[in-house]
């Protein structure tokens, strides 16, 4: 009875021996299937982020609702990451990373759309609420910087906090779009429906002393400086050198020119650039380029002169403008046409055109 008793606790002993076998080897399996699967995808991160090229265009499709990544050299669309429902403008980190992108609606929505632009997908979105309508929108000292339209302000975002850490409003309609000087000390916006450019300073305040010769003490706070210009002045540039400010109007087609360090109007051109939209300076100062979307031309002018020098057509609407470093080419978003045309500033000619439904806001992201 005994051995039998013996033999019935081997044969057990032997069973759960034999299932820790199948269990230790299932394991086994398990984690290197899982480390098989971990390496897999890090490599193919890896590879999507090396055959990227080191500068790649971005373009907003209003109509499709998606931010097309673009090879520039090749014109090619690398990718298309789906975003909001109203995308207006887009801008990337300083690392070229990372995309971040206005949801607008008419000053109503309240979204910043977030891009991995290595991995190529959204990341979470980022509520603005209580400040409505982000349009305009730029990076600078490792802050998103935006306005709201909706709530006449102009916000700022610390992604390494994950919090607004300012805000100041402008009291002006359709606080539109923004350029923040390099050290972050000076932000300028356009206020389309009424009319005036603000001029935000970052300022030292030194108050008076009062009847009992007290003075509070010395203290920084942001300083507006309205500058009146012509309704419907929305797409604006500083000048490479910092000294103008250059805005087009829709309305009258003006282009009314800034002195920045005076912070006063003088001079207004009379360009007939109706439904102005949009203005940029090439990188070299010597040229600005102003697209109409209500006629689809692209007006270049002389920054010293004054001077028109050609109105190139580039469809029937024409709206973004980004250029080349080096000034060769320009990029202009052609919603009505569903493309972005490619302009040679060589020959001012037409050369290319880039399929994106409802072409709208663009930016350079750059990698190291």
């Amino acid at each position: 009875m005994s051995n039998i008793n013996s033999y019935k606790r081997f044969a057990s002993y032997n069973q759960i021996f034999k299932t820790m076998k199948t269990i230790k080897f299932s394991l086994v399996k398990l984690l290197t299937v899982s480390f098989l699967l971990i390496t897999l995808v890090y490599t193919a991160s890896e590879v999507a982020a090396q055959s990227m090229p080191a500068r790649t265009l971005l373009a907003l499709s209003k109509s499709d609702h998606v931010l097309a990544i673009i090879d520039p050299g090749t014109l090619k669309v690398i990718a298309r990451v789906p975003v909001g429902s109203d995308p207006h403008e887009v801008i990337a980190s300083a690392d070229g990373k990372t995309a971040y992108v206005t949801i607008y609606g008419g000053g109503s929505l309240h979204e910043l759309n977030v891009i991995d632009l290595v991995a190529q997908k959204a990341l979470p979105t980022i509520d603005t609420r209580p400040l409505m309508g982000p349009h305009g929108i730029t990076f600078v000292g490792g802050k998103v910087w935006f306005t709201a339209e909706g709530t006449k302000t102009v916000g700022r975002y610390d992604p390494a906090t994950g919090k607004f850490d300012w805000v100041m409003g402008t009291g002006q309609d359709r606080t539109h779009m923004i350029y923040v000087t390099n050290d972050g000390k000076r932000v300028y916006t356009t206020n389309v429906s009424s009319g005036t450019v603000s001029i935000l300073v970052d300022s030292l305040i030194k108050p008076n002393a009062g009847p009992n010769g007290f003075a509070p003490p010395a203290h920084r706070d942001w300083v507006q400086t309205l500058i009146p210009v012509s309704k419907g002045s929305e797409g604006f540039d500083v000048s490479p050198d910092g000294n103008e400010l250059w805005t087009a109007a829709s309305d009258d087609g003006t282009i009314a020119i800034i002195d920045l360090a005076a912070k006063k109007l003088t001079s207004t051109i009379d360009a007939k650039a109706l439904g102005a939209n949009r203005l940029k300076f090439t990188p070299d100062g010597k040229r600005a380029l102003i697209t109409s979307l209500r006629t689809g031309d692209l007006f270049i002018y002389d920054a010293a002169s004054h001077q028109q020098i050609k109105r190139i057509n580039t469809g029937r609407g024409a709206a973004g403008i980004l250029v080349d470093d080096d000034g060769s080419r320009a990029f202009i978003g052609c919603t009505a046409d569903n493309y972005v045309a490619v302009i040679d500033l060589k020959t001012m000619e037409v050369t290319g055109h880039i399929d994106i439904h409802g072409a709208d806001g663009l930016a350079w992201a750059v990698r190291p």
